[in-house]
Order: C-alpha cells, then structure tokens, then sequence
C-alpha cells in the first residue's frame, strides 16, 4: 500500500494537531442529523477490459434515491456533509475489499480552504490503506460554480496531494472550456447528453470528435458517461475512448461492487491506449 509521508498542510503542524485558523466543522464533520450511504457504479476499460474504477453515488441508509439525501442538505450543514461523504465513501471502499480506483463527487461551494478541507480525506485515507492515487475527486452534477479560479485553486491542491482530478458533465456548459484554458484536470466526463445517440447523429459526432482533439491535445483522459447501448459504446470505442460508464456496464449498486465477468465488452477492434493520468504526471508531492 501507500506510504503516506508527513507534510506540512496550512493550518496544521507537523504532528497533525489543529493549528490556528482551521476550517470552522472540521471537529464535527461527520455529526449530520440525517443517514445516508453509497452506491457504487463501475466505470470501465473497454481497451484492456477491466474495472478501471467505481463512482461512489449518495443514497438514504436504505437505499433510498439521491434526492431524498440531498434535499436534507442546506447551507447549515453543507460542509458537514460533504466532509462526511468523503469519509463514508473511502471506508465503506476499503469495507468492500475494492481494488479499483474511487470516484468522488465533492462540493466546491463547501471548501473554505483546499489545503486544510483535505485534511480529514487525508487522514481516512491513511487510516484504511486506500492509496491516494486510486481517488478521484471529481465536480458534482449540478453543483454550479461561478469562480472558475477558485474550483481550479481546489483541484490544483488536490492533484498537488497525490488525487486525480476529473470533471463531471463536460459540456453541459457549468466548467466548460474556459476552465480547461486555466487548468487542466486529469479526466473530463462526456456530458451523457453528448452520448445519448451519439452513433446515430452527425453533429453529435463532430462535438465529440472537437472536444476529443481538445482532450488528448492537453494530455487529459477522456470518460464517456452514460453509454446504454452497443452503438453509443462502440462509437467512443472507435475513437480510442477506452474508458466508459452508464448502464449498459451496469447500474449503481447498493453497498456492492461490480464484476467484469459479465460486462459486454465489445468485439476486438481498434481502441487505442489511453494514457492514464497517473502515467502521464510527475509523481505528486505527498500530503499529511
């Protein structure tokens, strides 16, 4: 496993104590008056045929949808539950025995500081043996961030200790390319809306085709999202997209992992490597 070597973080001493100035929450992150828990959806490497990682998704402690959870969520608490999110989602990872990578969602409105809101992330993460290049902290659906700098400044930290970085609905208009002039994560996510049809429609293509060119000339890797059918898949497929999630690999499942015995992966073809971002990066200077 990961070695995780002591660092200085802004607002902490050596040792780990609370240093002046620490994030108002930090003591009480996981302290919600409401439940909640995960379900894993697997995103998937159509090129080597593999697991390549699992989306931890937010549902009520009985499986309930995600929006019985997020309507519980306000100003008040917000911090809080993103705190405890990332807690929940590593350890309830590690409790399923996963060997793949952990995608994230987070809620940049909710970080007051990069470097010190890491920290309980950091320390879970240690705690429970899950290396820190296997999480991706990726912008949730929906949350909409109207400081560029500011979620570059967030996913910069992030990358800085050890975490891919990746952005959720790409194309859908809320990060879009003006982010990708500033800073460039390690995974964008296709925008499912972009998928949908995508074999059967000619501009939807030739968006794909634009933002793919993009992609790979900055070094980023690319996931399609939301793929549910052979035609959508084997598009992506063709344009050397290996990496894929959607339906059709398999649907969220509750406290469960998937299994790559039963995934239709598609007939040889030409699906070229991607570069992988740890592959791609320096080696990230190591966090506390």
């Amino acid at each position: 496993m990961t070695a995780f070597a002591p660092v200085h973080l802004h607002g902490f001493t050596q040792s780990g104590a609370a240093a002046p100035g620490r994030c108002p929450g930090c003591a009480d992150a996981e302290k919600l008056a409401f439940g909640f828990d995960f379900a894993f959806q697997p995103i998937v490497d159509v090129g080597s045929r593999t697991l390549w990682a699992h989306e931890a998704l937010v549902r009520g402690p009985e499986g309930e949808g995600a929006g019985w959870v997020l309507g519980q969520v306000n100003e008040a608490n917000r911090y809080r539950f993103d705190q405890a999110c990332r807690v929940k989602a590593i350890k309830t990872a590690a409790a399923l025995g996963m060997d793949t990578r952990l995608s994230i969602n987070f809620l940049p409105n909710a970080v007051y500081k990069p470097e010190v809101c890491i920290r309980t992330t950091l320390e879970t993460a240690r705690r429970h043996d899950f290396p820190l290049d296997r999480i991706v902290f990726e912008v949730t659906e929906g949350e909409r961030v109207e400081d560029g700098p500011w979620l570059a400044s967030i996913l910069r930290e992030y990358q800085r200790c050890g975490f891919l970085t990746a952005i959720d609905d790409f194309g859908a208009g809320y990060a879009g390319l003006t982010l990708l002039a500033d800073f460039q994560p390690d995974i964008v996510k296709l925008d499912m809306a972009l998928v949908r049809g995508v074999d059967a429609s000619r501009p939807r293509q030739a968006i794909a085709r634009g933002l793919l060119r993009i992609c790979a000339d900055l070094g980023i890797t690319v996931i399609a999202e939301g793929v549910e059918t052979p035609g959508e898949r084997d598009f992506f497929a063709h344009e050397g997209v290996s990496l894929m999630q959607g339906y059709l690999f398999g649907r969220p499942g509750f406290r469960a992992l998937a299994s790559p015995a039963a995934m239709p992966w598609p007939l040889p073809a030409r699906v070229d490597a991607d570069v992988l971002p740890e592959t791609r990066r320096p080696a990230a200077a190591k966090c506390a």
